[in-house]
């Protein structure tokens, strides 16, 4: 099992970045995909879920109404889009199948002017 974060990077208050992650070696199509993020020194959050077909999605209260996660089953890709960044978003983002021990290596969002 594979999964691979990228498009992260540093980015102004207020900007957008579009997270992606390609994920190999299980049935894409069969589970619910999930972002995480954790913060220096804090715990790991659960950001985002979609469902396996994509038909259902949640957030967190902290991202609600500035993130939106979507799916491309096609080409086993979970996105993560997020606008109206702010500073206390900068955290390492890990995408994550179905609440399974696989994890990425996680990719760097850093929000600051």
């Amino acid at each position: 099992v594979q999964l691979v974060e990228s498009g992260g990077g540093l980015v102004q208050p207020g900007g957008s970045l579009r997270l992606s992650c390609a994920a190999s070696g299980f049935t894409f199509s069969s589970y619910a995909m999930r972002w995480y993020r954790q913060a220096p020194g804090k715990e790991r959050e659960l950001v985002a879920t979609i469902s396996s077909a994509g038909g259902s999605r949640n957030y967190a209260d902290s991202v609600k109404g500035r993130f939106t996660i979507s799916r491309n089953n096609a080409k086993n890709t979970v996105y993560l889009q997020m606008n109206s960044l702010r500073p206390e978003d900068t955290a390492v983002y890990y995408c994550n199948a179905g609440g399974s021990t696989w994890w990425g290596q996680g990719t760097q969002v850093t929000v600051s002017s």
